[in-house]
């Protein structure tokens, strides 16, 4: 059954037929082996019962956050205080661009979008720095990976609703491991600029400067802790933490006075073509979810892990690595939703942390985002940056190492993840 489905999967992939269509295809496949009689009761409710869940409502409005402040000038000031911060250091417009990924992570929670606000702005100064397009592009991708990372998630909320973990813990624990996959990077970027003698850029900025620009900033800086605090507190569900943040990025906007009706107008469409594709692939991802489940493969997974079960490092390793085959090949939510299902009980019985398994899991999706051959960050830094993606495919793989090596440090070393969560309780 499982190899029948994968081949339609992969056929109607290759054809070109939109994602969800070629799940459900795939997922119509299944019932014909397990019983044809459940498809027209089962798949309409699994269909929509994969999106009735209050909790997902977060995820569109964390978009709108985003996306408002794309066309407010709240990214313009992060990247400003960002230049001001490292732009002085040797290799400074590399160090900008991650530092300036870890600020927008805090309000956005996507890679792509993180890829395509910063590259069209950051690749052409890091050019003019002395970089080759292909690193700046590379970077541009790489960075964009802390986005998932550091709260606010899709993939976060998404795992937290198949495993009925707290998001507020998940939130938590992506800080610190979005800060040391930051930092990764910006000891990659240091090594190339020592190695290419790129020049510094000039002294440390005045103080009164650097104050100006963190007061600019201010207002953006703030909504992370908006998000973490009120939800981590118990003030508001994650649902009603995106409303907020939303709510907030607008208000900041129009008194900036950077913001108006047709930008706002602009935002919700955006908003609304990502969240429907987001959705179909969630709703026609819950229904394979629920058939491979019927089917008692996690069953299965977990008796085939079962000698292995007594290392729990052991099984995350496992795990990361066919999450990383998988996600190369498939689009990253179908990918968590179709996962995580199977995963988390084998994990949960060799003693895994679900929250650390959260980070694990997420990681892996997000790393998918810049590996050859569907890296979704990869085809837009290749286009903002005007450059060949076969190009781009043949030099990224530093980057990927360099998260994957982020991602063994995680595995190996659990408190990275679970500290500020046992920390603040």
């Amino acid at each position: 059954m499982i190899l029948a489905m994968l081949g339609v999967f992969l056929a109607h992939v290759l054809l070109g037929l939109p994602l969800f269509l070629a799940l459900l295809t795939t997922a119509l496949v299944g019932f014909l082996f397990v019983d044809v009689s459940m498809i027209p009761r089962m798949m309409p409710q699994q269909f929509f019962g994969g999106i009735n869940a209050f909790s997902l409502m977060a995820i569109p409005l964390f978009i709108l956050a985003g996306n408002l402040m794309n066309v407010s000038s709240l990214t313009d000031r992060l990247m400003g205080l960002a230049r001001l911060l490292v732009g002085h250091l040797r290799g400074g417009m590399g160090h900008v661009n991650v530092v300036s990924s870890v600020f927008f992570a805090g309000v956005n929670g996507s890679a792509v979008a993180d890829t395509s606000a910063l590259g069209s702005l950051l690749v052409p100064s890091m050019r003019k720095e002395g970089y080759s397009t292909a690193f700046a592009a590379g970077l541009t991708a790489g960075s964009s990976l802390i986005g998932p990372i550091i709260p606010p998630s899709i993939f976060m909320i998404l795992y937290a609703s198949l495993t009925n973990t707290s998001v507020g813990d998940l939130f938590l624990a992506g800080v610190v491991p979005g800060l040391v996959l930051g930092l990764a990077f910006m000891v990659m970027n240091a090594g190339y600029a020592w190695h290419k003698g790129l020049a510094k850029r000039g002294s440390w900025p005045a103080a009164r400067e650097l104050g100006v620009a963190a007061l600019a900033a201010m207002p953006a800086l703030v909504a992370p802790f908006i998000i973490v605090a009120g939800i981590v507190m118990g003030f508001v569900t994650p649902t009603e933490s995106g409303a907020l943040t939303a709510l907030y990025v607008a208000l900041c906007g129009f008194l900036l006075g950077n913001l108006g009706l047709a930008d706002v107008w602009r935002a919700i469409i955006d908003t609304v073509r990502l969240t429907s594709a987001i959705f179909l692939i969630m709703a026609a991802s819950a229904t394979i979810s629920w058939l491979l489940s019927y089917a008692q493969v996690p069953a299965q997974f977990v008796e085939m892990l079962a000698p292995y079960m007594q290392n729990p490092v052991i099984i995350l390793l496992m795990i990361s690595a066919i999450t990383f085959v998988t996600g190369m090949f498939m689009e990253e939510v179908s990918a968590l939703m179709l996962l995580t299902p199977i995963f988390s009980p084998v994990a949960m019985m060799a003693g895994v942390d679900p929250v650390h398994l959260g980070i694990i899991i997420t990681l892996n999706i997000t790393i998918a985002l810049i590996t050859p051959p569907m890296g979704a960050c990869v085809f837009v830094a290749a286009a903002v940056s005007r450059l060949e993606i076969v190009e781009l495919f043949k030099t990224i793989w530093p980057f990927v190492l360099t998260a994957i090596l982020v991602l063994v440090l995680l595995i190996l070393y659990p408190p990275l993840t679970l500290w500020l969560p046992t920390l603040l309780g």
